[in-house]
This record gives structure tokens, C-alpha cells and sequence, in this order.
């Protein structure tokens, strides 16, 4: 009996891969290139939409944590990462377009995966793994409405301009990591006090989308638009993306009093993604807007940020601890539209309903990982009862025992749990 999987982002090809590579068949439907959603630009799997960054890789932040868990479960996505690396200070940040290659030249290639590009407009019969995502289509969704018994939540991204970076005014910016000294991973693009002040006031009076229809739909508080962020207050920047803390300009050896740091797309350093300026201005407003910042001012855009919808089930109501729903034991759902929040959240969850559903077919036991590691942390988070549900980051306040005080042992506690979890799915 063969899985089906539905959706071939981060989640899709991270349970499809880890299915297969047990042994087992596997289908895995991609609607793009036939369909394309508002934000994705290629037919490659696994496609970045927002950010190339896959946020920090160090062991004491829970997001490079959770990398080293997934790692240790063998994660096709964190393979991909780390073979297209790019420099990002202490972030994993990847070469999009290589990153989404590997992917899909891996997935395509496998004898036991399936690649089968269409639209899927009802719920494949048998075991299946939905891993559509917070863009899935408006067919799609109203089935997985149907199944689920409970309202799809949905809220809004952003995503961040795009910046040619022969374009930039380098004499007006400087390069440097915050905190980290001799860094160029970053190109920073200080402001004045009288500098910020313009671009602020200009910034809170923009003309942003027309979005009435969906006046009432709340923002993830985690991706907010920067003009949001903005209008809730003058200083609330300086505490956000603007923030100057832990960067020295060495032109001038001071803080400055306010930086936008902008991050290379691709290895080459072509282009540059403005960091955290999601944005809902119209274009021209961005142009006009974001050229105020002195070193952006000849700025020329290769993408505009702009908004696209975010859906997911609430979870807690309708998802079993094995990640299947309640009333139907053979539809898993994987990734994002299950409210985890992120790049790499998505991946583990990817691999979590794709064990699930392999313990299904054979028969064996599942149980999720140890609500110590982040992994299991976060399957646990989206799986318990909760009042308001809303998604969610890998954070070490949703470990099960954390203590900062014993944070290394915490830390090592995680990893060693996490790799048995693995032995123990391995023999199923």
C-alpha cells in the first residue's frame, strides 16, 4: 500500500523522503508548474518563498537545535541546507535556487518516489500526507474544511523586497554581523536620528494594498509587516529590524541609531534581501519609501515584498497525537498548515506524519518524540488542546522541563532522546 502526499514544500518531500528511504512507495503531487500560487516563482519542490534564511544554527538557540535533531533523523531539507550554505553569521542561510534543486533532483531521482505534477482538487483515497501548506488552493482548502470539522484560521505573511546589489550605495553602508567582528555576511545601512525620523514619518503615512476584504484577519505576530510594526510606535523599529544593538560602523567606530541589514539571496552576492521589512506597501511606495534609507537610495528592485495568505487547521481540534485526523485515521496532515511557524518547524513536522503513516501501513506503534527535543515539543504544541490556538516557533519555553540554568544539559538530553526516538521508528 502505497502513501500519497500531497504538497511538495519543505514537509511533503521531508515525509515522502523519509518514507521512501525505508523502503516503502511513495506518490508525491505538486500542482506547480501547472498551478502556481501568488508567492512561488518555480516548479522546483521544497521552493522557498520568504526568507533564504533558515534562522540561527547554534546549539544554544532552539531553532539550531532542532536543525542538529533533524540532522540526527537524517533530514533531506538540513542535507540540502547545508550543502548550499551561504555566509549568514550565526543564521543557516542557503542559495535558494540550489536548495531547491537538490531537492527536487533527489525526490525525482528516488526509484520508490513518484513525482506526479497536478492539481489535487478532493482527498486521495487511502493513507494520505496533506502537506499543502499556508498557500493551499482554494479547491483544496474547502475539503480539507470539510474534513476537518472546524473553520480553517488563516492570517497573512509578508515577504521582503529583493535589492540588485549593483544598485546599492556601499560608500553609505558597511559590512558586519551583529556582534561578531570581521563579519561580512551582512551589508548594514545605517541611518541618523534626523534620518530615521524622515523614513519613519514617511513610512507610517504610505499607501499599503487594498486588503478590505480581509479586514478582520490577524497578522502572525512573529512575520508582521514592518509598517504594522511601525504604527505601533516611533520607537518600535529600533527594538525590531532596525535595531543597532551589537553593530559598530567602522567608519565611524559608534552605534549607529538606526541600521536596515540586508543578507545575500545567492552565493554570488547579486542580490540582497531586505532583513524582517515584510511589507503590504504598493510598489511604488516601496520604491519611494525604502530609497530614503542613504544607502538604498539608487535602490533597484527585483522583488517587492508583498502579502500572501497563510492557512491552517486548528490542530488541537481536529489532529489525533499521531498526527491524523480524529474522525478519519488514514489523513495526516504535515508542515506549516498544521500551525508551526518556519522553514525548518515544517521540515520536522514533515518528518513526524511521514513516520506516522509509515507505522500505519506496517502496522507498528507510533508515538510521538519525546516532548523533550524540539521536535516533539513542537508535534505536542500542535496536538494539545488550546483556547485560542495560533502557530508557532520552535522556542525552548515549549520544551517539556526547560530550565535556561541547565541549558547544555537540556541540550544533550535532547539530542540523545531524539536519536533513540529514531532507533525506535527505524525498527518499525
Amino acid at each position: 500500500m502505497e502513501v500519497k502526499v500531497v504538497g511538495g514544500g519543505l514537509a511533503g518531500a521531508e515525509a515522502a523522503y523519509q518514507i521512501a528511504r525505508r523502503g516503502h512507495e511513495v506518490t508525491l503531487f505538486e500542482m506547480r508548474p501547472d498551478v502556481f500560487t501568488p508567492a512561488h516563482k518555480t516548479a522546483y519542490l521544497s521552493e522557498l518563498v520568504c526568507s533564504n534564511s533558515l534562522k540561527s544554527k547554534e546549539l544554544t538557540n532552539a531553532h539550531g537545535l532542532l536543525k542538529e535533531e533533524l540532522r540526527c533523523l537524517s533530514s533531506l531539507i538540513i542535507q540540502a541546507a547545508d550543502e548550499t550554505s551561504i555566509p549568514g553569521g550565526k543564521a543557516l542561510v542557503v542559495d535558494r535556487d540550489r536548495f531547491s534543486k537538490i531537492i527536487t533532483d533527489n525526490l525525482e531521482a528516488h526509484p520508490l518516489i513518484d513525482v506526479v505534477r497536478k492539481e489535487i482538487r478532493d482527498i486521495p483515497s487511502g493513507p494520505v500526507i496533506i502537506a499543502t501548506g499556508p498557500l493551499t488552493s482554494d479547491a483544496f482548502t474547502e475539503k480539507i474544511r470539510e474534513v476537518t470539522g472546524s473553520e480553517n484560521l488563516s492570517f497573512f505573511d509578508a515577504i521582503s523586497p529583493i535589492i540588485d546589489s549593483e544598485t546599492i550605495d556601499v560608500e553609505s553602508a558597511f559590512f558586519g554581523s551583529r556582534y561578531m567582528e570581521d563579519s561580512g555576511d551582512y551589508l548594514n545601512c545605517p541611518l541618523t536620528e534626523e534620518e530615521y525620523s524622515v523614513f519613519y514619518d514617511e513610512l507610517v503615512k504610505a499607501k499599503k494594498v487594498d486588503l478590505l476584504e480581509f479586514e478582520k484577519t490577524p497578522y502572525f505576530e512573529g512575520c508582521l509587516p514592518v509598517e504594522i510594526m511601525a504604527g505601533r510606535g516611533r520607537q518600535t523599529l529600533l527594538y525590531g529590524p532596525m535595531k543597532p544593538v551589537g553593530i559598530i560602523d567602522k567608519k565611524t567606530n559608534k552605534r549607529p541609531f538606526a541600521v536596515v541589514q540586508l543578507r545575500k539571496e545567492n552565493a554570488y552576492g547579486a542580490m540582497y534581501n531586505m532583513v524582517g521589512f515584510q511589507t503590504k506597501l504598493t510598489y511604488p511606495e516601496q520604491e519611494r519609501v525604502f530609497r530614503l534609507i542613504p544607502a538604498l537610495k539608487n535602490a533597484v528592485f527585483l522583488r517587492h515584498g508583498s502579502i500572501h495568505r497563510n492557512t491552517y487547521i486548528n490542530s488541537p481540534a481536529a489532529l489525533n497525537k499521531n498526527l491524523c485526523l480524529k474522525n478519519n485515521k488514514e489523513v495526516f496532515f504535515a508542515g506549516q498548515i498544521t500551525g508551526v511557524e518556519g522553514y525548518v518547524e515544517s521540515a520536522a513536522m514533515g518528518i513526524v506524519a511521514g513516520l506516522s503513516a509509515l507505522a500505519y501501513i506496517k502496522g507498528g506503534t507510533f508515538v510521538l518524540p519525546p516532548e523533550e527535543t524540539c521536535t516533539g515539543a513542537l508535534a505536542s504544541y500542535i496536538t494539545t488542546p488550546a483556547k485560542d490556538f495560533q502557530p508557532m516557533n520552535v522556542n525552548f519555553g515549549i520544551l517539556k522541563g526547560y530550565n535556561k540554568k541547565y541549558k547544555e544539559k537540556i541540550i544533550e538530553k535532547a539530542l540523545s532522546l531524539i536519536l533513540e526516538w529514531k532507533k525506535s521508528m527505524d525498527g518499525i
